[in-house]
């Protein structure tokens, strides 16, 4: 995906510089090659499972696009993804909905598409039944299991520990199983699992799934026939060039367990996975221009994308690895700045660079997870624009939001200019 020719950096085989003198900063700038190479890999990893994208982790409908082209199905969190989803090209019956709090709206939206749903809660269950027999329909199901899981991840993104807001506990799971069982309009299928996200071991996966498949075999004892077992996502990524696990290392963990997990069922069960940042992450670079480099307490280097563009550093300390475009070497340490009203708006600290001055383009890697679909207008900075790159071909994906954007819903109501 990357390579230098000339000092420059190359994005496959078009410039960085060049993108960004074209299109403008900031600008994401992803790259089709590795993406097909990573959807690729987890195909050839898990054969005969199905493989949902977590469409949070980028919702740009061209990457979602080739995603479904792979024959990839969608995990979605909200109406919006699914409205998403659906119109990128995700069949109908390979979306699972997937959240917490779904608005009765969103249930509703959901079954008129004919997706499936994973359970949160018994309130959710009773709305679900109550919608679908008010429409005659019945709603394929799977429950959102809560195992009690250390994900070992950040806090944040630790979605399986008892505490979480997320899925029904464990000890209470075939309770629930029992009660959707009795109901007219739902037709129970599967179990539901998500421990947390950036998960960099694999067996935080091997003992969540061997919780879920005790539970599995009590909910047959209901009569219930289930077809999968969804494990959720979370694999992480090499956001600091230690490594991490790749698909291959999950699938040889986990897949053994799954056999034996099915070898106690007489049901046939599919094994189901959800990944998002291991599908988009290493795809994406973000492209900042310098405006300023002010040497104080730090060597600031002060760009024009901050966490209103990407996030994740400010919301979870998270680490991105930096280079600059048009320059090689190490020569000084700078701090990375964005241009927003907070003391935390800091993108990389302490990075070892090549002399960095005015107009020069940093290279933010490994921004294609939770970066554009994370992003806001704060400080009234409208959102950036996307790029696709094959080969030597590049494409708006996703044009940069003008000043309308940021005033296109707002209204000043009449009374206020004759107050």
């Amino acid at each position: 995906m990357l390579s230098r020719k000339n000092n420059v950096l190359f994005i496959e085989d078009v410039s960085a510089v060049y993108l960004a003198e074209r299109f403008g900063t900031p600008l994401y700038v992803t790259s089709k090659r590795k993406l097909e190479e990573n959807l690729k890999a987890y195909k050839k990893a898990f054969p005969g499972c199905k493989l949902l994208y977590a469409v949070k982790a980028n919702n740009n409908l061209a990457i979602m696009k080739i995603i479904a082209n792979h024959g990839f199905g969608a995990d979605v969190f909200s109406a919006g993804e699914l409205y998403m989803a659906l119109l990128s090209g995700f069949k109908a019956e390979d979306v699972l909905f997937n959240g917490n709090s779904k608005s009765d709206e969103e249930i509703e939206m959901g079954i008129d598409a004919g997706v499936k749903f994973s359970v949160d809660s018994l309130d959710e269950l009773a709305t679900i039944n109550r919608i679908a027999k008010e429409k005659g329909k019945s709603v394929e199901i799977a429950f959102r299991v809560n195992p009690d899981i250390d994900p070992k991840t950040h806090p944040k993104i630790a979605t399986g520990l008892r505490e979480s807001k997320f899925g029904i506990q464990i000890e209470e799971a075939k309770k629930a199983y029992e009660i959707a069982s009795r109901m007219d309009s739902v037709d129970v299928k599967g179990i539901h699992f998500h421990i947390g996200s950036q998960i960099l071991e694999t067996s935080p996966f091997v003992e969540a799934l061997k919780k879920i498949g005790k539970l599995a075999v009590e909910i047959e004892k209901l009569g219930i026939a289930l077809e999968f077992i969804d494990m959720g996502g979370g694999l992480g990524i090499d956001y600091e060039g230690k490594g991490a696990p790749t698909p291959f290392d999950l699938a040889n963990a986990v897949l053994p367990v799954f056999e034996e997990i099915k070898k106690n069922l007489s049901s046939k069960v599919t094994l189901w996975l959800e990944p998002g940042r291991s599908i988009v992450g290493n795809t994406t670079v973000l492209l900042t221009r310098v405006n300023a480099v002010k040497k104080g307490f730090k060597n600031f280097v002060a760009v024009d994308a901050g966490f209103n563009t990407l996030i994740r550093p400010a919301m979870y300390g998270s680490y991105h690895r930096v280079v600059v475009a048009n320059k090689e070497g190490e020569e000084e340490v700078y701090t990375i700045v964005g241009p927003i009203c907070e003391s935390g708006d800091i993108l990389a600290r302490d990075r070892k660079l090549p002399k960095v001055e005015k107009g020069d383009i940093i290279v933010i890697l490994d921004a294609g997870a939770y970066g554009f679909s994370m992003s806001s207008q704060y400080n009234g900075r409208p959102r950036c624009a996307e790029v696709l790159v094959d080969g030597e071909k590049a494409a708006i994906v996703r044009e940069r939001e003008t000043f309308g954007d940021l005033i296109a819903k707002q209204r000043i109501p009449e009374w206020l200019w004759t107050s």
